[in-house]
Protein backbone atom coordinates (compact mmCIF):
# COMPACT_ATOMS: atom_id res chain seq x y z
CA UNK A 1 0.00 0.00 0.00
CA UNK A 2 1.17 3.29 -1.19
CA UNK A 3 0.26 6.25 1.49
CA UNK A 4 0.42 9.95 0.68
CA UNK A 5 2.93 10.74 3.37
CA UNK A 6 1.77 14.47 3.82
CA UNK A 7 -2.00 13.95 4.91
CA UNK A 8 -2.58 18.01 4.33
CA UNK A 9 0.19 19.84 2.08
CA UNK A 10 -1.80 22.92 2.29
CA UNK A 11 -0.65 23.00 5.92
CA UNK A 12 2.98 23.92 6.69
CA UNK A 13 3.89 20.63 7.52
CA UNK A 14 6.29 20.85 10.43
CA UNK A 15 5.92 18.73 13.19
CA UNK A 16 4.13 17.52 14.98
CA UNK A 17 0.83 18.53 13.05
CA UNK A 18 -2.57 19.47 15.46
CA UNK A 19 -5.99 18.49 15.50
CA UNK A 20 -7.51 20.34 18.77
CA UNK A 21 -11.16 20.50 19.83
CA UNK A 22 -13.86 19.90 22.45
CA UNK A 23 -14.34 15.56 23.15
CA UNK A 24 -18.01 16.33 22.10
CA UNK A 25 -19.30 19.66 20.37
CA UNK A 26 -21.59 20.24 22.99
CA UNK A 27 -23.00 23.56 22.14
CA UNK A 28 -22.70 26.69 19.66
CA UNK A 29 -21.28 28.77 21.60
CA UNK A 30 -18.90 26.05 23.21
CA UNK A 31 -17.63 25.20 20.23
CA UNK A 32 -16.91 28.57 18.66
CA UNK A 33 -15.43 30.10 21.42
CA UNK A 34 -13.01 26.93 21.68
CA UNK A 35 -12.55 27.27 17.55
CA UNK A 36 -11.30 31.10 18.02
CA UNK A 37 -9.08 30.31 20.91
CA UNK A 38 -7.75 27.35 19.11
CA UNK A 39 -7.24 29.40 16.02
CA UNK A 40 -5.25 32.19 17.62
CA UNK A 41 -3.19 29.60 18.72
CA UNK A 42 -2.38 28.63 15.71
CA UNK A 43 -3.81 25.37 15.62
CA UNK A 44 -5.52 24.87 11.86
CA UNK A 45 -7.37 21.65 12.05
CA UNK A 46 -10.51 21.78 14.82
CA UNK A 47 -12.04 18.43 15.59
CA UNK A 48 -15.01 17.46 17.71
CA UNK A 49 -17.51 14.78 18.06
CA UNK A 50 -20.54 14.94 16.61
CA UNK A 51 -21.76 11.21 17.31
CA UNK A 52 -20.20 9.76 20.60
CA UNK A 53 -20.39 5.91 21.43
CA UNK A 54 -20.64 5.36 24.77
CA UNK A 55 -20.40 2.06 26.62
CA UNK A 56 -23.95 2.22 27.93
CA UNK A 57 -27.02 3.75 26.77
CA UNK A 58 -28.16 6.98 28.26
CA UNK A 59 -25.45 8.80 28.78
CA UNK A 60 -24.33 11.82 26.42
CA UNK A 61 -24.27 10.39 22.62
CA UNK A 62 -23.55 13.68 20.78
CA UNK A 63 -25.76 16.19 19.40
CA UNK A 64 -25.62 14.53 16.03
CA UNK A 65 -26.69 16.52 12.60
CA UNK A 66 -26.94 20.17 14.15
CA UNK A 67 -23.58 20.11 15.74
CA UNK A 68 -22.61 19.63 11.38
CA UNK A 69 -23.36 22.98 11.11
CA UNK A 70 -21.35 24.50 13.82
CA UNK A 71 -18.41 22.74 11.91
CA UNK A 72 -19.24 24.70 8.81
CA UNK A 73 -19.64 28.42 11.00
CA UNK A 74 -16.20 27.24 12.47
CA UNK A 75 -14.77 27.21 9.01
CA UNK A 76 -16.24 30.24 7.65
CA UNK A 77 -15.41 32.55 10.53
CA UNK A 78 -11.81 31.25 11.83
CA UNK A 79 -10.45 29.22 8.32
CA UNK A 80 -9.99 26.21 10.34
CA UNK A 81 -10.21 22.63 8.34
CA UNK A 82 -12.53 20.48 10.58
CA UNK A 83 -13.00 16.83 11.52
CA UNK A 84 -15.26 14.64 13.57
CA UNK A 85 -15.40 10.86 13.67
CA UNK A 86 -18.27 8.30 11.46
CA UNK A 87 -19.11 5.23 12.34
CA UNK A 88 -21.77 4.50 9.90
CA UNK A 89 -22.92 5.02 6.09
CA UNK A 90 -25.27 7.66 7.58
CA UNK A 91 -22.28 9.39 9.24
CA UNK A 92 -20.13 10.06 6.12
CA UNK A 93 -23.05 11.50 4.03
CA UNK A 94 -24.07 13.81 6.20
CA UNK A 95 -20.39 14.59 7.65
CA UNK A 96 -19.31 14.89 3.49
CA UNK A 97 -22.63 17.00 2.78
CA UNK A 98 -21.82 19.91 5.28
CA UNK A 99 -18.10 19.97 4.31
CA UNK A 100 -16.27 17.96 6.94
CA UNK A 101 -12.61 18.28 5.75
CA UNK A 102 -11.05 15.24 7.46
CA UNK A 103 -12.72 11.87 8.97
CA UNK A 104 -11.58 9.59 11.49
CA UNK A 105 -12.55 6.08 12.51
CA UNK A 106 -13.28 5.65 16.49
CA UNK A 107 -11.49 2.60 17.81
CA UNK A 108 -14.62 0.36 18.61
CA UNK A 109 -15.50 0.94 15.33
CA UNK A 110 -12.31 -0.25 13.63
CA UNK A 111 -12.57 -3.77 15.66
CA UNK A 112 -15.79 -4.22 13.30
CA UNK A 113 -14.85 -5.23 9.64
CA UNK A 114 -18.98 -5.04 9.04
CA UNK A 115 -18.63 -1.01 10.24
CA UNK A 116 -15.32 -0.49 8.26
CA UNK A 117 -16.45 -1.86 5.05
CA UNK A 118 -19.66 -0.05 5.58
CA UNK A 119 -17.77 3.43 6.23
CA UNK A 120 -15.36 2.10 2.94
CA UNK A 121 -18.02 1.69 0.51
CA UNK A 122 -20.11 4.85 1.71
CA UNK A 123 -16.47 7.04 0.39
CA UNK A 124 -15.70 4.78 -2.76
CA UNK A 125 -14.69 7.99 -5.15
CA UNK A 126 -14.20 10.23 -2.42
CA UNK A 127 -11.10 12.05 -2.20
CA UNK A 128 -10.63 13.04 1.67
CA UNK A 129 -8.20 12.63 4.19
CA UNK A 130 -9.38 9.70 6.53
CA UNK A 131 -7.38 8.76 9.69
CA UNK A 132 -8.48 5.29 11.24
CA UNK A 133 -7.47 4.42 15.17
CA UNK A 134 -5.99 1.88 16.06
CA UNK A 135 -8.73 -0.85 17.84
CA UNK A 136 -9.62 -0.99 21.52
CA UNK A 137 -7.20 -4.39 22.17
CA UNK A 138 -4.05 -4.63 21.29
CA UNK A 139 -4.57 -5.93 17.42
CA UNK A 140 -2.21 -4.79 15.17
CA UNK A 141 -3.77 -7.44 12.12
CA UNK A 142 -7.31 -6.39 12.80
CA UNK A 143 -5.89 -2.52 12.55
CA UNK A 144 -4.02 -3.23 9.66
CA UNK A 145 -7.18 -4.60 7.96
CA UNK A 146 -9.35 -1.21 8.69
CA UNK A 147 -6.93 0.34 6.74
CA UNK A 148 -6.75 -1.73 3.47
CA UNK A 149 -10.73 -1.78 3.61
CA UNK A 150 -10.31 1.90 3.29
CA UNK A 151 -7.49 1.47 0.53
CA UNK A 152 -9.10 -0.58 -1.40
CA UNK A 153 -12.37 1.88 -1.49
CA UNK A 154 -9.74 4.07 -3.29
CA UNK A 155 -8.61 6.24 -0.54
CA UNK A 156 -4.71 7.53 -0.62
CA UNK A 157 -4.74 10.30 1.76
CA UNK A 158 -5.03 7.85 4.85
CA UNK A 159 -3.30 7.97 8.09
CA UNK A 160 -3.61 6.33 11.48
CA UNK A 161 -4.46 7.51 15.19
CA UNK A 162 -2.57 6.06 18.12
CA UNK A 163 -5.19 5.83 20.89
CA UNK A 164 -3.85 3.52 22.68
CA UNK A 165 -5.10 -0.06 23.71
CA UNK A 166 -8.00 -1.41 26.25
CA UNK A 167 -6.19 -3.58 29.35
CA UNK A 168 -7.50 -5.43 32.86
CA UNK A 169 -4.70 -4.60 34.57
CA UNK A 170 -4.47 -0.84 36.83
CA UNK A 171 -2.08 1.69 35.34
CA UNK A 172 -1.52 5.38 35.49
CA UNK A 173 -2.92 4.85 31.88
CA UNK A 174 -6.30 5.30 30.40
CA UNK A 175 -5.32 3.09 28.02
CA UNK A 176 -1.95 1.20 27.81
CA UNK A 177 0.21 3.15 25.00
CA UNK A 178 2.13 -0.34 23.72
CA UNK A 179 4.39 1.60 21.57
CA UNK A 180 5.96 -1.60 20.16
CA UNK A 181 2.61 -2.32 18.35
CA UNK A 182 2.36 0.87 15.87
CA UNK A 183 6.04 1.18 16.12
CA UNK A 184 5.50 -2.28 14.14
CA UNK A 185 2.98 -0.83 11.77
CA UNK A 186 5.47 2.12 10.92
CA UNK A 187 7.68 -0.73 9.70
CA UNK A 188 5.42 -2.61 7.50
CA UNK A 189 4.18 0.88 6.49
CA UNK A 190 7.11 3.55 6.62
CA UNK A 191 5.17 6.27 4.70
CA UNK A 192 2.03 5.66 6.74
CA UNK A 193 1.60 8.96 8.57
CA UNK A 194 1.26 7.88 12.68
CA UNK A 195 -0.47 10.57 14.92
CA UNK A 196 -0.66 10.27 18.64
CA UNK A 197 -3.78 10.63 20.86
CA UNK A 198 -2.46 11.54 23.83
CA UNK A 199 -5.61 12.33 25.55
CA UNK A 200 -7.15 9.03 25.05
CA UNK A 201 -4.05 7.52 26.18
CA UNK A 202 -3.77 9.16 29.05
CA UNK A 203 -7.32 9.91 30.34
CA UNK A 204 -5.53 12.60 32.15
CA UNK A 205 -4.31 16.35 31.59
CA UNK A 206 -1.09 15.51 33.57
CA UNK A 207 0.51 12.85 31.45
CA UNK A 208 -0.45 14.95 28.19
CA UNK A 209 3.24 16.19 27.86
CA UNK A 210 4.86 13.29 28.13
CA UNK A 211 3.45 11.07 26.32
CA UNK A 212 2.84 14.11 23.15
CA UNK A 213 7.23 13.92 23.95
CA UNK A 214 7.11 10.29 23.41
CA UNK A 215 5.63 10.32 20.43
CA UNK A 216 7.56 13.19 18.66
CA UNK A 217 10.62 10.86 20.10
CA UNK A 218 9.50 8.38 17.66
CA UNK A 219 9.24 10.80 14.65
CA UNK A 220 5.08 10.94 14.34
CA UNK A 221 3.59 13.32 12.09
CA UNK A 222 1.13 14.75 14.36
CA UNK A 223 -0.78 15.15 17.89
CA UNK A 224 -4.89 14.51 18.33
CA UNK A 225 -5.53 16.26 22.21
CA UNK A 226 -8.78 17.01 23.05
CA UNK A 227 -9.41 20.77 24.28
CA UNK A 228 -12.44 22.70 25.64
CA UNK A 229 -12.45 26.49 26.56
CA UNK A 230 -14.10 25.48 30.24
CA UNK A 231 -13.06 21.60 30.75
CA UNK A 232 -14.42 21.76 34.39
CA UNK A 233 -17.80 22.08 32.21
CA UNK A 234 -17.45 19.34 29.58
CA UNK A 235 -20.24 17.11 28.79
CA UNK A 236 -17.41 13.82 28.39
CA UNK A 237 -14.05 13.31 29.49
CA UNK A 238 -13.40 16.36 31.13
CA UNK A 239 -10.49 15.11 32.71
CA UNK A 240 -8.62 14.87 29.50
CA UNK A 241 -8.96 18.03 27.75
CA UNK A 242 -6.99 20.99 28.42
CA UNK A 243 -8.10 24.69 27.80
CA UNK A 244 -6.48 26.35 24.27
CA UNK A 245 -3.90 28.23 26.28
CA UNK A 246 -2.62 25.23 28.12
CA UNK A 247 -2.20 23.09 25.01
CA UNK A 248 -0.20 26.20 23.30
CA UNK A 249 2.42 25.89 25.96
CA UNK A 250 2.03 22.18 25.57
CA UNK A 251 3.22 23.01 22.22
CA UNK A 252 6.02 25.05 22.84
CA UNK A 253 7.36 22.87 25.41
CA UNK A 254 7.73 20.32 23.24
CA UNK A 255 11.21 19.07 21.40
CA UNK A 256 10.91 18.51 18.17
CA UNK A 257 14.46 16.55 17.04
CA UNK A 258 16.27 17.23 13.94
CA UNK A 259 15.25 13.45 11.85
CA UNK A 260 17.61 14.51 8.73
CA UNK A 261 20.48 14.46 10.69
CA UNK A 262 23.54 11.26 9.66
CA UNK A 263 23.00 8.22 11.53
CA UNK A 264 27.07 7.49 10.80
CA UNK A 265 27.54 8.13 14.72
CA UNK A 266 25.16 5.46 15.85
CA UNK A 267 26.99 2.59 14.09
CA UNK A 268 29.37 1.21 17.16
CA UNK A 269 26.42 1.68 18.84
CA UNK A 270 24.09 -0.42 16.79
CA UNK A 271 27.23 -2.84 16.48
CA UNK A 272 26.45 -3.39 20.18
CA UNK A 273 22.95 -4.20 19.83
CA UNK A 274 23.22 -6.51 17.04
CA UNK A 275 25.59 -8.85 19.49
CA UNK A 276 23.39 -8.28 22.47
CA UNK A 277 20.94 -9.67 20.55
CA UNK A 278 22.88 -12.34 19.32
CA UNK A 279 23.19 -13.07 22.68
CA UNK A 280 20.05 -12.85 24.11
CA UNK A 281 18.95 -15.25 21.53
CA UNK A 282 21.85 -18.05 22.39
CA UNK A 283 20.75 -17.62 26.22
CA UNK A 284 16.97 -17.61 25.03
CA UNK A 285 17.78 -21.28 23.52
CA UNK A 286 20.25 -22.35 26.54
CA UNK A 287 16.85 -21.59 28.43
CA UNK A 288 14.30 -23.62 26.12
CA UNK A 289 17.10 -26.22 26.36
CA UNK A 290 16.79 -26.38 30.05
CA UNK A 291 12.60 -26.36 29.82
CA UNK A 292 12.99 -29.14 27.83
CA UNK A 293 14.24 -30.99 30.00
CA UNK A 294 12.33 -30.08 32.55
CA UNK A 295 8.95 -31.49 30.41
CA UNK A 296 11.03 -34.84 29.95
CA UNK A 297 11.38 -35.06 34.00
CA UNK A 298 7.90 -33.84 34.42
CA UNK A 299 6.55 -36.95 32.05
CA UNK A 300 8.86 -39.34 34.21
CA UNK A 301 7.67 -38.15 37.60
CA UNK A 302 4.05 -38.16 36.00
CA UNK A 303 3.60 -34.00 36.40
CA UNK A 304 1.59 -31.38 34.72
CA UNK A 305 3.09 -29.24 32.55
CA UNK A 306 1.79 -25.84 33.89
CA UNK A 307 2.74 -24.85 37.73
CA UNK A 308 1.26 -21.96 38.24
CA UNK A 309 2.34 -21.18 41.96
CA UNK A 310 6.02 -21.49 40.55
CA UNK A 311 4.73 -19.13 37.26
CA UNK A 312 3.30 -16.69 39.56
CA UNK A 313 6.61 -16.32 41.76
CA UNK A 314 8.61 -15.90 39.02
CA UNK A 315 6.89 -13.35 37.09
CA UNK A 316 6.14 -11.49 40.25
CA UNK A 317 9.93 -11.35 41.67
CA UNK A 318 11.25 -10.75 37.47
CA UNK A 319 8.92 -7.77 37.76
CA UNK A 320 10.27 -6.42 40.78
CA UNK A 321 13.79 -7.01 39.91
CA UNK A 322 13.28 -5.20 36.19
CA UNK A 323 11.68 -2.08 38.26
CA UNK A 324 15.15 -1.89 40.33
CA UNK A 325 16.91 -1.81 36.62
CA UNK A 326 15.34 1.25 35.46
CA UNK A 327 13.27 -1.36 33.35
CA UNK A 328 9.14 -1.47 32.74
CA UNK A 329 7.50 -3.37 34.58
CA UNK A 330 4.64 -4.02 32.03
CA UNK A 331 7.97 -4.39 29.51
CA UNK A 332 9.42 -7.74 31.03
CA UNK A 333 6.05 -9.11 31.88
CA UNK A 334 5.47 -9.48 28.22
CA UNK A 335 8.94 -10.52 27.59
CA UNK A 336 8.13 -13.33 30.24
CA UNK A 337 4.76 -14.28 29.05
CA UNK A 338 6.11 -14.97 25.79
CA UNK A 339 8.91 -16.75 27.12
CA UNK A 340 6.23 -18.87 29.42
CA UNK A 341 4.06 -19.46 26.68
CA UNK A 342 7.08 -20.96 23.87
CA UNK A 343 8.71 -22.78 27.59
CA UNK A 344 5.25 -24.65 27.60
CA UNK A 345 5.03 -25.35 24.08
CA UNK A 346 8.75 -26.87 23.87
CA UNK A 347 7.73 -29.21 27.31
CA UNK A 348 4.45 -30.14 25.17
CA UNK A 349 6.83 -31.20 22.16
CA UNK A 350 8.57 -33.19 24.35
CA UNK A 351 5.50 -34.95 25.62
CA UNK A 352 4.22 -35.74 22.11
CA UNK A 353 7.28 -37.32 21.04
CA UNK A 354 7.28 -39.14 24.25
CA UNK A 355 3.99 -40.18 23.24
CA UNK A 356 5.07 -41.74 19.97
Amino acid sequence: MNFESILFPEIDDKRPLVISGPCSAETEEQVMTTAKELSAAGVKIFRAGVWKPRTKPGGFEGVGIPALKWLQQVKKETGMYTATEVATEKHVYEALKHGVDILWIGARTTANPFAVQEIANALQGIDIPVLIKNPVNPDLELWIGAIERIYNAGLRKLGVIHRGFSSSDKTIYRNMPQWHIPIELKRRFPTLPIICDPSHISGRCDLLLKISQQAMDLNYYGLIIESHHSPDDAWSDKNQQITPSILEELLNTLIIRNTVQTTENLSELRSQIDELDNELLQLLSKRMRVSREIGQYKIEHNMPILQTIRYDHILNDRVKQAKSMDMSGEFIKQVLESIHSESVRQQMVVMEKNKK
